[in-house]
């Protein structure tokens, strides 16, 4: 990732990329990765739940933030000179309504912010794809809204019926190889497209062993969903 430049105004390249995607959307783009800079890096991290937990290196979010100039730099640094290391995540377990556990994966907040920044870039490629009426993951947009839609769709209109579905075990069988192969229908940068591979390949950490899988990606980090 040589020639990343330190000083770059990352909104309005942002707003351009999103324009293209919207104006073609057979565009690949082949130039992504320069815009991880520092100051996008700092922002993506201020986006971050600040009360998060932390990872298996057991950095907390207010240890990170307590050295933020120099935790950013240092990631920076390590981006820019290829040496860049995705982390295992750690497993955690919550409860579910069903009296089943749900298993989280949690990075570190190193990888967090990264995985932030890199994802605010890809939704900005993809988001032209979605419908008005799908609002899950979407910028600006949150459960509550598609409860209000749903609420106001049902109001006005003759419904005799509203069904919900799901993907039993979505995330756990994400395939990672199509979906590589799908994020290079928009992306030809390798350097974005080799981070996203380091992640699925990084692993779970689960009573200190370290367990990897060519398929599905654990549920809770940034970039997941």
């Amino acid at each position: 990732m040589t020639g990343l430049r330190t000083e770059i105004d990352v909104s309005p390249q942002l707003q351009r990329i999103a324009f293209k995607a919207k104006q073609d959307m057979r565009v690949r783009f082949t130039s992504l990765a320069h815009l991880l800079t520092p100051d996008f890096l700092k922002a993506s991290f201020k986006k971050l739940n600040q009360h998060g937990a932390p990872g298996p290196d057991e950095v907390t979010m207010e240890a990170f933030k307590g050295n933020l100039d120099a935790e950013i730099d240092g990631v920076w640094q390590d981006l820019r000179a290829g040496r860049y290391r995705a982390s295992p995540v750690r497993r955690v377990y919550i409860p579910k309504a069903n009296g089943k556990r749900r298993p989280l994966g949690v990075p570190t907040v190193r990888d967090r912010t990264v995985q932030r920044a890199v994802g605010e870039l890809i939704g900005t490629v993809y988001e032209p794809y979605f419908k008005d009426f799908s609002h899950g993951f979407r910028p600006g947009r949150s459960t509550h809204d598609a409860l209000e839609s749903l609420r106001v769709t049902i109001n006005r209109t003759p419904i005799r019926w509203v069904v919900e579905a799901d993907i039993a075990r979505y995330f756990d069988t994400v395939n990672h190889q199509w979906l590589m192969k799908f994020l290079q229908h928009r992306i030809a940068d390798r350097t974005l497209l080799r981070l996203v591979a380091k992640w699925l390949k990084a692993g779970v950490m689960e009573g200190g062993v370290v367990g990897r899988s060519d398929e599905g990606t654990p549920q809770g980090g940034p970039l997941t969903p």
